[in-house]
């Protein structure tokens, strides 16, 4: 996919799969609602969750979007990046805000709003800066498979 193809794709999706190194050696993957600010994926997630506990040990991940039923339909994004958490309570609540703006269709209502912001205590923001990103669209393939 071409950059803009990578970005239009990662606005229509709804999920990434963030993987980061679990202390054992084990991939640990899990699922995120996720903003795209630039060539960055942020995202908020509970501060004492494994993936948080992994990245202060090692800030690498590896994120994947994907989609498609078939073979011939199959599309996604796969990104290795540096994570930075971020703990100010303000800023994680201002992406929490992005995040219900993002998947809500709208601004939340203000009691909704406050609600985002005492969660933020719990809560931290992922930053997730692109190192080299990869990307396939097997619609283009044009059946040469």
């Amino acid at each position: 996919m071409t950059g803009d193809e990578i970005a239009a794709f990662l606005d229509e999706q709804r999920t990434v799969i963030c993987a980061t190194n679990g202390r054992d050696g084990w991939p640990h993957l899990m699922p995120l609602w996720y903003v795209v600010r630039g060539p960055e994926i942020w995202a908020w997630t509970y501060a004492k969750s494994q993936k948080v506990r992994n990245l202060d040990r090692d800030p690498r991940a590896t994120l994947q979007v994907e989609t498609g039923e078939s073979y011939d339909q199959l599309r996604g994004v796969m990104i290795e990046a540096d994570a930075h958490i971020h703990r100010d309570p303000d800023a994680v609540a201002e992406l929490g805000l992005a995040l219900t703006e993002r998947y809500s269709g709208g601004p939340p209502a203000a009691e909704a709003a406050e609600a985002i912001r005492r969660q933020a205590a719990k809560r931290v923001a992922l930053q997730f800066t692109p190192r080299h990103t990869a990307s396939w669209d097997h619609r283009k393939l044009a059946g040469a498979y």
